[in-house]
């Protein structure tokens, strides 16, 4: 990271995190006390990203202690709001379980409160480490050098470290293996636009923006040799769900013999859920669609279809990154035994 984070947790008070809604024109913290700030604040896109995702629930199950105490009954109340925000992030709910446990284990109230943001703290700081290993683990991939693209957003941002993708690509240019990364706009919100950009030129990285109607030839124009982009949930069989459109930037690199990865931390592997077609799909509203904040430009009156994310098919994946190593087809037993090793 490079003198931002998303996130500061505030024992006993609360969290401030950066509003990504109001990126790169204004850089806002927000100080939320209340689980509904919270819920509201992940709901809204202020913080988002899968790892992200999972360290702000767990802060948002220790601000459910501190406001409303720390019961059985009470948790499991904030439990349920948060993880209803966001469906496909597996990491949300895996890590408001994991806050679950932690404050079951503790004794009295005032031990669970404590319990809740000691775990919240811990989560934080091992995302961090797990970021700095998956990117030492990616930056020699086939393929990752001279110019790549990525989709969406997966630096900083999105987890409150390093960053998955975006890491990799960091370090790959550290090394000197990749001197420019191409990145999508990202419709219908901009992630890309407005945060992968910004967070590339905090890095020093030389970026290229492109709409996300223009990734399929610039693939085939042979400018670039590898993509990798992050991934909110990875089923047990290897099919990867991320941001809309990165099942199209697969299949069209498959089509030219283009390399493309994911790369996520373990906690995004769920091998509860066999193959992509369990993993729930999030959609959202028509007004994102329409328009882009204040600005409309599509007559009411008209249908949406506004899915966020889509599952990208383990046979064109050529490697998932992650901070044990990288993967490699088949994913199925490679999954199951890397899910077994790490409990």
């Amino acid at each position: 990271m490079s003198g931002y984070t998303p996130i500061r947790i505030l024992p006993g008070e609360g969290i401030e995190v950066l509003d990504q809604t109001l990126l790169p024109h204004e850089e806002r913290y927000l100080r939320l006390k209340t689980v509904a700030a919270v819920a509201e604040a992940i709901r809204a896109l202020r913080v988002r990203g899968a790892p992200l995702l999972g360290v702000t629930g767990a802060c948002g199950m220790a601000i459910a202690g501190q406001e409303h105490g720390a019961g059985p009954e009470t948790l499991a109340q904030a439990a349920a709001e948060l993880k209803a925000t966001r469906p496909t992030a597996v990491d949300l709910g895996a890590m408001i379980n994991e806050a679950l446990a932690a404050a079951g284990e503790a004794g009295g109230e005032a031990e669970r409160r404590a319990a809740l943001w000691g775990f919240a703290e811990r989560a934080l700081a091992r995302q961090r480490e797990r970021d700095a290993a998956l990117a030492r683990h990616g930056r020699e991939l086939p393929g990752l050098e001279g110019a790549v693209l990525t989709h969406c957003n997966t630096g900083g941002l999105a987890t409150g470290g390093e960053g998955t993708a975006l890491a990799v690509i960091a370090e790959a240019w550290r090394v000197g293996r990749i001197e420019r990364c191409y990145a999508t706009e990202t419709r219908p919100l901009l992630q890309g636009a407005r945060l992968t950009m910004w967070e590339l030129g905090a890095l020093g990285i030389p970026g290229t923006l492109l709409p996300d109607t223009a990734a399929a030839s610039l693939i085939a124009s042979g400018q670039v040799s590898a993509i990798i982009t992050g991934a909110d949930r990875i089923a047990a069989n290897g099919d990867g769900a991320n941001k809309v459109g990165t099942y199209g930037l697969a299949a069209v690199a498959a089509r030219h013999g283009v390399p493309f990865y994911l790369a996520a931390p373990l906690s995004t592997f769920d091998r509860n859920t066999p193959s992509g077609d369990a993993i729930p799909i999030e959609f959202r509203g028509e007004d994102e669609v329409g328009g882009f904040g204040d600005d409309r430009w599509s007559p009411d009156g008209g249908g949406v279809y506004n899915p966020a994310f889509d599952v990208t098919p383990a046979e064109l994946i050529a490697g998932i990154v992650c901070e044990s190593g990288v993967l490699r087809p088949p994913y199925g037993p490679a999954i199951a035994a890397l899910t077994a090793r790490n409990g």
